[in-house]
């Protein structure tokens, strides 16, 4: 074998081993954004599940004083059902807008209820489940930056095509439902 062979030879190693090396890199940093976005995902879930378990305890106040408004605690009741029973990233969106819109509701008919408004353990319900709402908005971007940024990757060149060997697919972005966006409208 000349010297010649033995170049060529180390030149064709050396670039074999750069292209592994690139595509286990691509790799490993698409499995990493998919973890990523379970983790967001769950981070998410743990706080609908706090605000599920505070919402028990506000209803439980909000019912002594509100025995009239039925509606409002009729869509607090459905929308934690909802929660229970969702399964997928889109159905337990669904139920989380379900619940948002319920909450804005019982708080601006709190608003009518001076002596509700003063009690203390309401006050605390109320504050905590504006700060898990706040969290979960946080939880909500964080989560969609995660899924933006797998989906982008995983229809750019080369990572496509590792992506589509992995059987890799477009994630739902985490969507606020249409009549969400609009405001509350409260009628007394």
């Amino acid at each position: 074998m000349g010297p010649l062979t033995v170049i060529i030879v180390i030149a064709v190693v050396l670039l074999v081993v750069v292209v592994v090396g690139y595509f286990i890199s691509i790799y490993n940093s698409l499995i990493r954004l998919k973890n990523n976005i379970k983790k967001a995902w769950s981070n998410i879930d743990v706080l609908l599940k706090q605000r599920h378990d505070e919402l028990t305890k506000l209803l439980k106040t909000v019912q002594g004083y509100m025995k009239h408004e039925r509606e409002v605690l009729t869509s607090i009741t459905e929308a934690r059902t909802a929660f229970l029973g969702a399964q997928s990233v889109g159905a337990k969106a669904k139920a989380d807008n379900m619940m948002t819109g319920a909450l804005k509701s019982l708080f601006a008919v709190a608003e009518n209820y001076p002596e509700l408004k003063a009690d203390r353990s309401f006050g605390q319900f109320q504050n905590r489940v504006s700060e898990i709402e706040n969290q979960i908005a946080d939880r909500r971007e964080f989560y969609n930056d995660s899924v933006n940024t797998f989906n982008i990757r995983i229809e750019q060149i080369p990572d496509v095509f590792i992506a589509r060997m992995l059987g890799y697919s477009q994630r739902e972005l985490f969507k606020v439902a249409e009549s969400d966006r609009a405001d509350v409208d409260v009628e007394f």
